[in-house]
């Protein structure tokens, strides 16, 4: 038998070679392509050999032997029988029959790309975990936030782009779990421990200005929410201890605050209101502060029992420090509030320091604490706005933190001396220098320079009085002071070439002189007579007067205080005693 008749002896199988026909849907026969090949109709046998039909007689072979092309009859297929499904050799690719189109051959992954897209799902899950966890975790720290309406007494919050006033209240109420064991605990609460908190427009310095609770003041009246949304105005009180402006007769942080507008001048923008479980609480989320004492105290009354030297005190032990009075200085408030000073200057330290900041745990804890322990107004009521203030204050270097106390002097009224008034000297000035956004702390070679330029400007000739020609607005000054300082400008300093322009378009907060250059000496004049600094002088372009002449312009800002009062700002802050956050001072 030829290779043909052996079914193409190159190890292929005989049912390989029957396929399946598309266009008839029957199976036929492939041979070489030297041999053509005809479809076979019904339950058909494969086709001869060319050269004549199939059968006797046909043509073909010598002796009319006509083979078929499927050699021996045991290969063919059986009438009625199946005809066998091609097989492949493994080694060998699978091919499409005629008219399909080919299957791409699946490629299968690789171990690496498994693994990369298994991490990627993974970390993908991750991602959408944490930041639903963080979400719900931020909701969780807004629950933990309390909050009490501000009343209208303060400025409507702080801004990103002026100085922040922020009204720091430690009360003494004894809430918390084992804090009634202090006494009192059936009190409401004073306004124990209380700091304004100044920082300046540029964030490069602030002032930590404490007030002494035992300090004589006049608490003004103070409208005030309750719990059922209406008003009431709770009655003030004048020549009380200044400790009694909350908690007292139902007074709220407003009150409080609406006291150190009055006591300062200084407007606060937010109050944050402490407990005793603040100081236990925040002391112990960052793991304790480091303070120091210059003798041993044992205080039965504080509970502060520790040696001379330095210690890292938190919770309980950091609380009995905050309140021992007796065993330090004079034994009286304002030996406590030195204390005071020196424990938020170790908390602060603390709290900008690489063990906290690098620590989530110390992160969680402080955040955590931070919001159940501390109660504000209702302008901080969320993460995101403790989070603004808390960037804001962040760019502060604790060495420009000072700290220092509103200057007082004993109660001359007192035989026996318990409380304290201001200091009619010291107080103002330490008062306008906050106003002033003037710093207590070193001030840098750049605020030098920028304090010599401006203090230029008030040297050199000044022009005679007479010469003097401006126009006076009113930006914000008392009713009538445009015209008051007019009639004082003209008959009592002989700057007669005046007058009264009426309402500024806008309201200022300090009083202004704009001057040309050409103008600098009767700006000069003008600023001595009313005891105007240089930072009131703005060097820019002069107006017309009702004359059509060049003439200057002074407008009254609400810091006038009347004709005749000068109103010199302060550059400097005034010789007080303080102290910066970045020191560490021993309680004496």
């Amino acid at each position: 038998m030829d290779a043909q008749g052996r079914g193409r002896a190159d190890d292929i199988d005989p049912a390989d070679q029957w396929v399946l026909n598309p266009n008839t849907g029957e199976y036929e026969l492939r041979l070489t392509p030297s041999g053509p090949q005809s479809p076979v109709p019904g339950p058909r046998r494969p086709a001869s050999r060319a050269g004549g039909p199939a059968g006797p007689g046909g043509g073909g072979r010598p002796g009319g032997a006509v083979r078929d092309r499927a050699a021996a009859p045991e290969q063919r297929p059986a009438p009625g029988r199946e005809v066998p499904v091609q097989r492949r050799r493994r080694s060998e690719p699978e091919e499409p029959p005629p008219g399909r189109r080919s299957r791409r051959p699946v490629k299968k992954k690789s171990r690496a790309k498994k693994a990369v897209l298994w991490t990627g799902g993974v970390m993908a899950f991750v991602v959408v975990a944490a930041a639903a966890g963080a979400y719900l975790y931020l909701e969780h720290l807004n629950d933990n936030i309390q909050s009490v309406s501000d009343d209208g007494a303060s400025t409507g919050g702080f801004s990103k782009d002026k100085a922040i006033n922020i009204l720091l209240i430690g009360t003494d109420k004894r809430t918390g779990a084992g804090n009634d064991k202090y006494g009192d605990s059936g009190s409401a609460g004073h306004a124990d421990t209380t700091i304004l908190l100044h920082v300046s427009k540029d964030r490069s310095n602030a002032t930590a200005l404490s007030i002494p609770r035992d300090l004589i003041v006049d608490i003004p009246d103070c409208p005030t929410e309750q719990e059922d949304g209406s008003q009431k105005v709770i009655q003030g009180k004048a020549g009380a201890r200044f400790n009694e402006s909350l908690g007292q007769s139902g007074r709220t942080p407003s009150c409080t605050m609406r006291t150190v507008t009055e006591l300062t001048g200084v407007k606060p923008d937010n109050f944050m209101v402490a407990d005793f479980n603040a100081v236990k609480t925040l002391t112990s989320a960052v793991g304790g502060v480091e303070v120091c004492l210059a003798k041993d105290i044992d205080d039965p009354d504080s509970h502060l029992d520790l040696p001379k030297g330095k210690h890292i005190i938190e919770g309980e032990q950091a609380l009995a420090f905050v309140r021992t009075r007796h065993s330090v200085g004079l034994g009286g408030d304002l030996s406590r509030i030195g204390l005071q000073q020196q424990f938020l200057s170790a908390l602060m330290r603390q709290l900008k320091s690489n063990d906290t900041l690098t620590s989530p745990t110390k992160m969680f804890k402080l955040a955590e604490a931070g919001t159940k322990a501390l109660t504000v107004d209702s302008q901080l009521d969320s993460i995101d706005k403790l989070k603004d203030l808390g960037l804001e204050l962040g760019k502060l270097n604790v060495k420009n933190l000072t700290f220092t106390t509103v200057p007082v002097i004993d109660n001359p009224a007192e035989k026996v001396k318990v409380t304290v008034v201001l200091n009619p000297t010291k107080a103002p000035e330490v008062f306008q220098a906050i106003q002033n956004d003037v710093s207590f702390s070193d001030i840098k070679q750049q605020k030098k320079k920028e304090a010599s330029a401006v203090a230029a400007r008030l040297k050199g000739s000044k022009a005679d009085a007479s010469e003097v020609r401006v126009r006076i607005f009113n930006g914000g000054a008392p009713a009538g002071s445009a015209q008051e300082t007019l009639s004082w400008l003209q008959t009592e300093e002989n700057v007669t070439k005046s007058e009264n322009a009426g309402n500024a378009p806008a309201e200022l907060k300090k009083t202004t002189l704009e001057y040309a250059p050409d103008q600098a000496d009767q700006a000069r004049r003008l600023a001595a007579i009313m005891g105007l600094s240089g930072s009131a002088m703005k060097p820019g372009e002069s107006v017309e007067n009702s004359q059509g002449l060049p003439t200057m312009t002074l407008t009254l800002g609400k810091d006038f205080k009347g004709a005749g009062v000068p109103l010199t700002a302060p550059t400097k802050a005034p010789d007080v005693e303080k102290s910066t956050a970045d020191q560490v001072q021993c309680a004496k």
